[in-house]
């Protein structure tokens, strides 16, 4: 038996993606190690993508590529700690033909931990920027963010 990945899930437009802070994630003080919020953010962004209902992989190996992370701006707001529950929520907020930009804020309840500014952008098996494929853009479309 399996068990299904966990993938968080959209409420309306945002992503919602749970986690718990493990030993493993943290410094000798028990604070989270300051590139495990890349980790965080990473995945919460790949089961985003999962969740809107694109298959990565697939179209990696069918050959025609995959993202990359193009530019982030990350800030670190306040610290998380052991046995922490946090939330990493998503929300795509623009939309190119190779590109797409994310901002995501990881929670601690009401506080936020910390927020990035991430774009990524669709690359070919050489690494040259390209259209990201067309159903992408499709799922997109009504995810996307138009608040400010």
């Amino acid at each position: 038996m399996t068990a299904p990945a966990a993938i968080g899930r959209f409420e309306g437009l945002e992503h919602r993606f749970g986690l718990r802070v493990y030993f493993e994630d943290t410094d000798l003080t028990g604070i989270v190690y300051h590139a495990n919020y890349l980790r965080y953010m990473e995945r919460a962004r790949s089961d985003m993508l999962a969740a809107a209902g694109i298959d990565q992989r697939a179209v990696f190996e069918a050959g025609e590529g995959a993202y990359a992370v193009r530019d982030i701006a990350l800030r670190y707001r306040t610290p998380a700690r052991l046995s922490d529950d946090l939330m990493v929520v998503s929300r795509l907020t623009e939309l190119r033909g190779a590109s797409v930009r994310i901002q995501q804020r990881v929670m601690r309840g009401e506080t936020i931990v910390a927020q990035a500014e991430v774009e990524a952008a669709f690359v070919s098996p050489t690494g040259k920027p390209r259209r990201q494929p067309q159903d992408w853009v499709a799922k997109f479309e009504p995810l996307l963010w138009k608040g400010n």
